[in-house]
């Protein structure tokens, strides 16, 4: 499968544009006729919404829910639901047939990895967030061999909050170690991000007020026990 890493050498001794890169991977494919398999790592469905209008023009997707860092529970099943639910809608709608993959939610995981490297007193936009997408695209790299996709990527350069020259950095790292491509993106650009608001709205998709993590969301003076009550209460109308 055609790698993205020859387009990224001729930008050598320059910030990498990676929604420019994206662009001339795919048109790598239209030019040898190939529609590949992408297993993309997604945080949420706001994410996700742009995201699959784009790229189903060109390759079949399967969102993969992998998130060990959200909290409380309740939120994480809250969250997932609403994930499956626009898939499914989107499908609906499009033709499209995105499918949908939740990995086992393991957020001891992410707290150990936390713990272990001293990480929770991090500022959001920190070293743990930087330390929480490596996890998270290693998770969906392992993933996407294992499911025999041609790609692994993230919705997470969707969101103008998140650090997309990193995460883009940190995938074309961890393809090394995986026996599969990296897909890169910032599907921010091109007015992607307010798209994605617009897309929300037409879906009515669930927008959440914090990242998901627990050190964050404690700074950010998130009130857990709200959180959970509001996430039991949509669940139980499911």
């Amino acid at each position: 499968m055609l790698k993205a890493d020859p387009i990224i050498a001729k930008m050598k001794n320059q910030k990498i544009n990676y929604d420019k890169v994206l662009k001339k991977l795919i048109n790598q494919w239209e030019r040898e006729d190939i529609r590949p398999k992408i297993l993309l790592h997604s945080c949420c469905a706001p994410c996700s919404t742009y995201t699959l209008e784009y790229l189903t023009q060109y390759a079949d997707i399967a969102i993969y829910f992998a998130n060990p860092n959200i909290h409380p529970k309740n939120e994480y099943l809250r969250r997932a639901k609403v994930q499956e639910q626009f898939v499914k809608d989107f499908n609906e709608r499009t033709g499209q047939n995105v499918k949908y993959i939740e990995a086992p939610y393991q957020p001891h995981e992410f707290m150990k990895m936390a713990k272990s490297r001293g990480l929770t007193e991090e500022p959001e936009g920190g070293l743990r967030c930087t330390a929480c997408f490596e996890m998270r695209l290693e998770i969906v790299a392992k993933a996407a061999v294992e499911y025999d996709y041609d790609y692994f990527g993230s919705a997470l350069t969707l969101s103008p909050k998140k650090n997309a020259q990193l995460i883009n950095e940190l995938g074309m790292e961890v393809q090394n170690l995986y026996d599969v491509s990296y897909l890169p993106s910032d599907f921010k650009k091109n007015k992607g991000y307010e798209r994605s608001i617009e897309m929300c709205n037409d879906y009515n998709i669930f927008r959440q007020c914090y990242c998901g993590c627990v050190f964050a969301a404690m700074a950010q003076g998130i009130d857990f026990k709200k959180i959970n009550q509001e996430a039991k209460a949509f669940l139980e109308q499911q």
